[in-house]
């Protein structure tokens, strides 16, 4: 089998960032003190879905039916397989894709949750198997683009998918490869990191809008060591935050969160959607019994 080619073409122009912050700001202020919802129907062309509210992103699933199907080892090259999950309905237009990698020794069985939860409220998700479980971070995030690719390009559900509005994410080392995947394709909307692994501390040439997620007692990837350095290595100018769980080990992201769901979700809809009903979730920052500590970049662009 062919690999699969790389996705082609003009890559679309990362959308200014902090120039529009404080014209966020204020609309945002302004729905704050009674706008009406109608002001931000037309926000962008890629927003779907109803109005989000907190119980809307904490749901375990979203308004779009889904569906899902497997993806053989044997049909696909660059990474392992995987699973598909995707909206039944295109009638709003086509999704946004989430790749998820699996951390190191385990399978995509581990993120299997994200799935639904991410595809319900208007996503194509891929979670992945990994060509080995002791894949490194670097081949994990050559294989989130791998996995990216043959979704846009020669998977079933290529035509759901809008191929500018691509993301990853990945837990542990899996969560290193979705740092080093933002790093090597700078046309991607997002990453998350999910309590994430790596040798490589510095990330300032990343431009891919980052939520970085780290749990406060992770004695295998210590946010000391791991999360705050990726976290502050990122540039200064680039739209990105900081989210600590508390009181949660390594493993967090491996079983259903409320909390890494919920600001995931608004994550992914902000940037990968550029749609800013969710703007509300992420600035000001969030604060709860959940969240350890929270690091942002306010207003986002």
């Amino acid at each position: 089998m062919q690999p699969v080619p790389a996705i082609t073409g003009v890559p679309p122009a990362r959308r200014p960032r902090r120039a529009a912050r404080w014209a966020i700001a204020l609309a945002v202020l302004g729905a704050g003190l009674g706008a009406a919802p109608a002001a931000h129907a037309a926000a962008s062309p890629y927003q779907r879905g109803p109005a989000p509210t907190v119980a809307s992103i904490e749901a375990t699933r979203g308004p779009f039916a889904i569906a899902q199907s497997t993806v053989p080892s044997a049909s696909v090259t660059g990474f392992r397989g995987g699973t598909i999950y995707y909206p039944t309905s295109t009638a709003e237009g086509t999704f946004g894709a989430v790749a998820i990698s699996p951390g190191y020794t385990a399978t995509q069985s581990s993120v299997a949750w994200l799935g639904p939860r991410l595809a319900s409220q208007g996503f194509v998700v891929i979670t992945i198997d990994t060509l080995s479980r002791y894949d490194q971070p670097a081949s994990r995030g050559t294989q989130l683009l791998a996995a990216l690719d043959y979704l846009s390009n020669t998977s079933t559900v290529r035509t759901r998918i809008d191929r500018s509005r691509l993301a990853v994410m990945g837990h542990s080392m899996g969560g290193g490869g979705s740092l080093s995947a933002a790093n090597t394709r700078p046309q991607l909307q997002a990453a998350i990191p999910l309590t994430g692994w790596h040798t490589v501390k510095n990330w300032s040439g990343v431009t891919v809008p980052t939520l970085v997620v780290g749990a406060e007692n992770d004695s295998v990837a210590p946010v000391t060591s791991h999360s705050e350095p990726f976290y502050t290595s990122l540039p200064a100018s680039l739209d990105k935050a900081y989210l600590e769980l508390n009181a949660a080990s390594h493993s967090a992201p491996t079983s259903p969160n409320v909390t890494i769901a919920k600001y995931s979700i608004s994550w992914l809809k902000r940037f990968v959607d550029d749609d800013t009903r969710y703007e509300q979730f992420l600035c000001p920052a969030p604060r709860a019994s959940t969240i350890q500590e929270y690091r942002d970049t306010c207003p986002h662009s």
